[in-house]
């Protein structure tokens, strides 16, 4: 069980922090939710607080681990399959998982692709909900703004 000013990550929204617990009743169902503000985007959302465990919640990683994170973003070694259906599904599965070494991963390819054959809008789109997911959960560990992390993470990648 989690507490109100708590930060967690939340597979395929992002990190956030816990602003309240609330009873709710939604559809005739009364059940109590972590109320949660992610910073990107000033988005809340309401997560059942008895199904933490079977979607994924997770408390933010540790400074040491974003330390880790922007280590394997510095890697231009990439691998990925050339078929786009293969490499969609997979990046997927990856961002689903929540885990921030595999965003992380699905973030720095795209982004490395982009930059040397181009995205379909599909892996666009994949790429910047990938990017706002990392970014959110980088935003909480290191308190810094998003755009900075944003920045680093350009930088990181953008530059030869």
């Amino acid at each position: 069980m989690y507490n109100i000013g708590d930060k967690i990550v939340y597979p395929m929204h992002g990190a956030g922090v816990i602003e309240s617990i609330e009873e709710k009743e939604i559809l005739g169902n009364k059940q109590s939710y972590y109320v949660v503000k992610i910073p990107i985007g000033e988005m809340k959302v309401l997560i059942p607080t008895k199904n933490v465990d079977g979607i994924g919640i997770r408390e933010v990683i540790s400074e040491e681990d974003a330390d880790k994170v922007f280590s394997l973003l510095r890697n231009k070694t990439v691998s990925v399959p050339a078929n786009w259906n293969k490499r969609y599904r997979e990046n997927m599965i990856k961002i689903k998982s929540g885990n921030i070494y595999d965003v992380a991963e699905v973030v720095r390819c795209l982004m490395l692709r982009d930059k040397e054959k181009g995205l379909s809008t599909g892996e666009r789109k994949m790429l910047n909900n990938a990017k706002q997911i990392l970014i959110s959960e980088l935003v909480l560990v290191k308190n810094m703004k998003a755009m900075e992390i944003e920045n680093i993470i350009d930088k990181f990648l953008t530059n030869k």
